[in-house]
């Protein structure tokens, strides 16, 4: 009887084990996941901050959904929209491209203005798609990418990724939505590679692409103009022109110059074949905010639903500059000036690195059909610049010594 009863003991124990060995072995994937991934919220606490974000303060105004709104462009123009009444909801995922950190104070910038910006990424189709459900955006501002044209040359899928598939998946996301929303998004000058005709027109030839960056915004246009003719997508494109200004990117000339001449390290000032002078038609933050909202407020309803075109839909592009070309040995002694220190210069001839000499933009379709005008004369600007350079890094660098 004992050796009956203990042989039941053992039966029963096993299949006991067993359970217990899954349930704990559940559990310390659960708690490995939560480590890696962080506590999701609540899908109803989430949907109710997306909408809070994206409410309009009237109706007549529009409900826009900003991707890449933690960069450059992207935060000026979701503050810029929140503060004339529009409701703004961002997405950016926050790479390590340039310094993160540097995303995060714009995304803190944009938390006090009331914008929320959702940390994902735009080749999510799930979470576009949860977007367009939670919310009928009645505009896309379309201005997450991967900048650059040097880095190109080092991690080329990167462009692929963002500027080809991520275009094509926010594409779909709105071709799938109902109703669709009217579409903005960033191109860029680099289109005109190595178009020598200048200044850069939109009727001008854009087939010969000096850089990876400048084909897949090539690549870009010709992917909207797909989903446009194919299903009714209301879709204007901005070809933008060296954009400087305060929060700008650290990837930039006058960014880099800035902080090296601060830091009494060498520019490489660079020129082209013969002496000839490198130039960029720089173009101040505030008034491509302006030509992005110009797009934004007399962009088309798109005309199709549910991934169905009803007729035929708007398709645009504009050439987003200031008209005036600087010369890089300008943007040094500008800075110098500003500055107050000289810079150890060192002039070296242009890479082969798909950089072109020069870019000038005509402006003439933008002026008159956005009502696009730039104000900001290149110096003013760079000053503008210059004093958010020194408030920003000296802030930051007391913040640092305080932990």
């Amino acid at each position: 009887m004992v050796d009956k009863a203990m042989s039941n003991i053992h039966r029963t124990r096993f299949p006991l084990s067993i359970t217990k060995l899954l349930f704990f072995t559940l559990m310390l994937l659960s708690l490995i996941l939560l480590f890696l991934f962080g506590s999701p919220p609540s899908t109803a606490a989430w949907e109710s901050s997306v909408r809070q974000s994206a409410t309009p303060a009237s109706s007549k105004a529009l409900t826009v959904l900003v991707t890449g709104a933690a960069g450059f462009v992207g935060t000026h123009v979701s503050i810029a929209l929140k503060r004339r009444g529009d409701g703004v909801v961002g997405i950016d995922n926050f790479n390590s491209y340039y310094e993160a950190s540097l995303k995060r104070a714009r995304s803190d910038l944009l938390a006090r203005h009331g914008v929320l910006v959702v940390n994902g990424d735009i080749n999510d189709a799930s979470l576009l798609n949860s977007l367009l459900e939670v919310v009928k955006f009645s505009h896309v501002m379309h201005l997450a990418a991967q900048a650059g044209v040097r880095y190109a040359m080092i991690n080329p899928k990167s462009y692929v990724h963002s500027n080809i598939a991520g275009l094509v998946s926010v594409l779909e996301a709105c071709k799938n939505a109902n109703p669709q929303p009217a579409i903005v998004w960033a191109s860029s000058s680099s289109v005109y590679g190595l178009n020598s005709k200048v200044p850069f027109s939109e009727k001008d030839r854009t087939d010969r692409p000096a850089s990876l960056y400048a084909a897949t915004k090539k690549a870009g246009e010709e992917i909207a103009h797909s989903y446009n003719h194919i299903y009714g997508l209301s879709i204007t494109g901005l070809r933008f022109f060296t954009v400087y200004g305060p929060w700008g990117r650290p990837d930039m000339a006058y960014f880099l110059f800035t902080k090296n001449i601060l830091k009494g390290k060498q520019v490489a000032v660079f020129e082209g074949p013969n002496g000839g002078s490198v130039a960029r038609d720089f173009t101040y933050i505030d008034d491509i905010v302006k030509g992005c909202l110009g797009a934004l407020d007399t962009a088309s309803k798109s005309t199709g639903s549910g991934g169905k075109k009803n007729g035929p839909a708007q398709l645009r592009v504009y050439n987003l500059g200031n008209t005036s070309p600087v010369p890089v040995s300008k943007l040094v002694s500008t800075l110098e000036k500003l500055l107050k220190v000289n810079a150890k210069k060192k002039v070296l001839a242009m890479p082969s690195n798909g950089d072109v000499i020069l870019t000038h933009a005509n402006i003439t379709l933008a002026r008159n059909d956005l009502g696009y005008r730039p104000t900001t004369d290149f110096e003013t600007g760079l000053s503008k610049f210059v004093h958010w350079y020194t408030q920003y890094y000296s802030s930051s660098a007391s913040r640092a010594n305080t932990v």
